[in-house]
């Protein structure tokens, strides 16, 4: 992993993704102060709707910005999306308002608003929308997300490309309409187009998204996994999905892996057990990732929780 940084002295953008439960967020905590070590100011932000940043620290990062772990340059950040929940809908009320007059229909908007909002893509929406903010506003020189379980992380960063596809779509839709409007219209032609500037702004959002995020000098996406089959089997099948969709992939981090050198020959059925199924699923990970393994971490004694675990955490994660 720090070997993989240091080929890659522009990264900027890095994140943590994989099946429920497999350590996401204590990498991506220990990524972030590790960044801040070296002396780079870094934002920590969860992406997950369900999120743990709080608790991995030990104090309250929920809808603001904090420094964590006594280090000053390391920030952390959980995206409180009712905000952005609330802005939203105020915007699409004045979207639709546009919409309604531009085609001269009296319905009131407030009729549409909540068959829009209640969309179960809408919090997801509003998250991404966050955390592209978070990115254009560059405030600081690193950027750790902390993401949702695999799928949930594949809408969210897909969302620029889909975006991107839609909002084509809609200009083209607009510019007929407009056109046609304009020919059947016997008044001046309207001068202003509310919807129009907002749409093409929205492309122009998208397109910087997606160049960032596609970016291989400035992202990586790292899959965190168990050595067990289930999460195994989750990651090598979204990594293909993440190539396909330009997301460059940093590599893999097996976590969990309990110590040989601390099983001793009187060790109980159970831990030898699971030494064993461990070790059939390294030979496994090393078969399908090869090169791309970035680390491998020991399972801990007791959950890696507060700064001193977390210290302890980089160690193991930024070994040579």
């Amino acid at each position: 992993m720090k070997k993989y940084l240091e080929n890659n002295p522009k990264l900027k953008y890095i994140f943590f993704g994989g099946k429920g439960g497999v350590g996401k967020t204590v990498m991506a905590g220990a990524a972030a102060l590790w960044a801040a070590k070296q002396g780079r100011r870094t934002l920590l932000a969860s992406t997950n709707p369900v999120h743990s940043l709080s608790n991995l620290f030990e104090q309250d990062v929920f809808g603001k910005v904090a420094c964590v772990c006594e280090e000053e340059k390391c920030y952390a950040f959980e995206i409180d999306t009712r905000d952005t929940i609330e802005r939203s809908k105020k915007e699409i009320r004045e979207k639709i308002n546009w919409f309604l007059k531009f085609a001269d229909i009296t319905t009131k908007a407030e009729d549409f608003i909540e068959s829009a909002t209640m969309n179960p893509a809408f919090e997801e929406s509003a998250m991404f929308e966050n955390m592209i903010n978070i990115m254009f506003k560059d405030e600081y020189d690193f950027y750790v997300f902390d993401t949702a379980p695999t799928a949930n992380a594949r809408r969210l960063l897909g969302m620029s490309k889909v975006y991107s596809l839609w909002v084509e779509k809609m200009l083209k839709s607009r510019e007929e309409a407009k056109s046609l409007r304009e020919m059947l219209s016997f008044s001046k032609k309207e001068k202003k187009d509310p919807l129009m500037d907002y749409l093409l702004d929205f492309k122009d959002r998208m397109g910087h998204a997606k160049e960032l995020l596609t970016d291989d000098r400035l992202t990586a996406f790292f899959f965190v996994t168990l050595p067990e089959s289930l999460p195994i089997a989750v990651i090598t099948r979204f990594i293909n999905w993440f190539h396909e969709f330009g997301i460059p992939v940093g590599g893999v981090i097996v976590n969990g892996v309990i110590q040989k050198d601390q099983v001793g020959p009187d060790a109980v059925e159970f831990v030898r057990n699971r030494v064993q199924m461990q070790d059939e699923h390294m030979a496994e990970i090393w078969q399908i990732f090869g090169d791309r393994v970035r680390a491998i971490v020991p399972l801990f004694e007791t959950e890696v929780k507060g700064a001193k675990m977390l210290t302890r955490m980089t160690e193991h994660l930024f070994a040579f």
